[in-house]
């Protein structure tokens, strides 16, 4: 069962995730900054997170040697998400996502490089067909044309980088003992101060008082931030983090279901084609990861 909820909440994860490009680039348009973007969305989640977990009687105690870990992890996510977005001011959104979509070979690498994890011709099989279907889906959106395409290449994959090092770092440290909601609260909490800081040093942060752009700002903040992460510790805590980034090729899923239901845009025999790889992808490591004896973990506080 403890497989079965890890692969349910690895799922919503990615799919809430998904939505994540869709505001961000909406707060984009409306003249925001990059740190305004991030500013609301991980101070807005992190004040949800915090009510949350006062309203359910967690303790938000952390220890020196948890304090430091949920430190190192924040700067990861932070730089995350920072690079994902200047990647979006850059090149197509399609061409910076299919990049981030890379990060399962960066976090399977560092599980067999640095923690001796077996590889499997199964697991790098599915990373090859996930990346060969974000490819695809994203075929449509590829335009180079747009801002400083150097500069977006290397912020999306930074990205790659900074977020398998998050996932690893959530199942290989200190982490793994911190309920799921308090670590992803302080997480986004400390992100929220570096993005105020850095705004404050570039420009400012507006106060945002229309009803329409704050719509955005939770649709980003709540089930693309706050949801998207509390599951994603969730699932890395129940499955690991290499099933856990294959499950992230889903994110483009959303994006396309997106763009289809309400932007109009056409769902071409490329896109199709993605869909069906990613799927297949997903079932072999679903029907794989079944047939091994499952990693001993420890529950979720």
């Amino acid at each position: 069962m403890e497989r079965v909820k890890g692969i349910l909440y690895a799922a919503l994860s990615s799919s809430t995730f998904g939505l994540a490009p869709l505001f961000t680039l909406l707060l984009l348009a409306a003249g925001y900054s990059s740190f305004e973007v991030l500013s609301y969305r991980w101070g807005v989640a992190s004040l949800f997170l915090g009510g949350l977990g006062v309203l359910s009687g967690r303790s938000f105690r952390l220890i020196r040697g948890e304090f430091a870990t949920v430190f190192f992890l924040s700067l990861f996510r932070a730089a995350t998400s920072l690079s994902l977005v200047i990647a979006y001011q850059h090149i197509a959104s399609g061409v910076a996502s299919t990049i981030h979509f890379m990060y399962p070979l960066a976090v399977a690498l560092a599980m067999m490089c640095l923690f001796r994890e077996k590889g499997s011709m199964w697991v790098f099989a599915a990373i090859g067909m996930s990346i060969v279907g974000a490819v695809l889906l994203s075929l449509g959106n590829i335009d180079f044309t747009q801002g400083n395409t150097a500069l977006g290449i290397v912020s999306a994959s930074v990205s790659v980088v900074s977020y398998g090092g998050y996932i690893v770092g959530v199942r290989k440290s200190r982490a793994v003992e911190i309920d799921s909601t308090v670590l992803t609260c302080y997480v986004m909490g400390f992100g929220a101060l570096y993005f105020i800081v850095g705004g404050l040093f570039t420009g400012g942060i507006r106060l945002e008082t229309d009803g329409t752009t704050w719509l955005c700002i939770l649709g980003l903040a709540l089930p693309a931030t706050a949801v998207s992460n509390m599951t994603l510790v969730q699932a890395i805590k129940r499955i690991g983090p290499t099933l856990t980034s294959i499950f992230g090729a889903m994110e483009p899923l959303t994006a396309v279901v997106i763009g289809v239901a309400v932007f109009g845009e056409p769902f071409t025999m490329q896109g199709a084609a993605g869909i069906l790889l990613i799927v297949a992808a997903v079932s072999i490591v679903i029907l794989h990861s079944g047939r091994r004896k499952p990693e001993t973990m420890r529950r979720t506080k």
